[in-house]
């Protein structure tokens, strides 16, 4: 779906693309590097117009600097565009910050015409759920308090709400009420976004357009409380930002593969 017209900025996320320090790297079978080139793949065919690209976290299976120039590597493959990036639970934000590259990716935030997008940091290490540390609540109120004009889209990794999933939503955002205590103070924020969940979901809170984006490899099936691997392929997230600060959103994924994939695993 290309962009809609000049009143618009055309936004890409993708999110939890768990490579490897090596390209044979797998999780449940499944090899990251080949699902994440299918899905970049995909966005070059349906996509030839966006203007920014995101990706919520997990971008390593562990922490590696490898995993990340990679990264960046093979979305250059296809992209010129921005590219922006936050930690999830599996990375290193030092190693993301870090790392030895011409131009590392945007890490705080990105302006997008009338919009601005707040990239978060919700990692707590060496653990899977997620907090914000003071700092970041700091960031997140300096930043909404200093851009009243903007639409103001925040992202971070780990869902602030239940998606429904009990074994994991019992890695939620911690603190998501200190979270919300600061942006229901302001009108201008739109949408809350995030990766972490391994599958789409759309909801709203009290206005506010609550989303969470499938993963560039296995996906998680949505509602159940045991951990349970979907048969829905690997895909990505598009937005349509208007100036008036409405957006459009959906989800496109990879279609004619067939993927290695051990739909039993009761965990990874």
């Amino acid at each position: 779906m290309a962009k809609p017209g000049a009143n618009s900025k055309r936004f890409i996320q993708i999110s939890d693309c768990h490579l490897g320090p090596l390209t044979s790297e797998a999780l449940l079978g499944l090899n990251t590097d080949e699902s994440l080139h299918d899905v970049l793949a995909l966005i070059a065919e349906k996509e030839p117009d966006f203007d920014y690209m995101v990706c919520t976290g997990d971008i390593a299976s562990a922490g590696h600097d490898a995993c990340y120039k990679r990264f960046v590597s093979i979305v250059r493959q296809y992209f010129s565009q921005p590219l922006a990036w936050l930690p999830g639970n599996h990375d290193s934000a030092e190693l993301m910050a870090e790392v030895d590259l011409p131009q590392i990716p945007e890490a705080r935030s990105v302006e997008l015409g009338n919009w601005l997008i707040l990239l978060l940091n919700s990692v707590v290490p060496f653990k899977v759920h997620g907090n914000f540390e003071q700092a970041e609540l700091d960031y997140l109120e300096r930043m909404l308090s200093e851009h009243p004009e903007k639409h103001v889209m925040v992202m971070l990794h780990h869902q602030p709400v239940p998606v429904g999933s009990k074994w994991i939503d019992q890695y939620i955002l911690r603190n998501s009420d200190a979270f919300f205590a600061v942006t229901d103070r302001y009108s201008n924020v739109k949408a809350i976004v995030w990766g972490h969940v391994h599958q789409d979901f759309a909801s709203a809170r009290q206005g506010v357009h609550l989303i969470a984006t499938p993963s560039t490899c296995v996906q998680f099936k949505p509602q159940c409380d045991d951990f349970t691997v979907d048969t829905q392929m690997p895909g990505y997230r598009w937005f349509n930002l208007y100036d008036d600060g409405s957006l459009e959103t959906g989800v496109d994924r990879v279609t004619g593969k067939e993927y290695v994939i051990d739909y039993k695993s009761a965990g990874y």
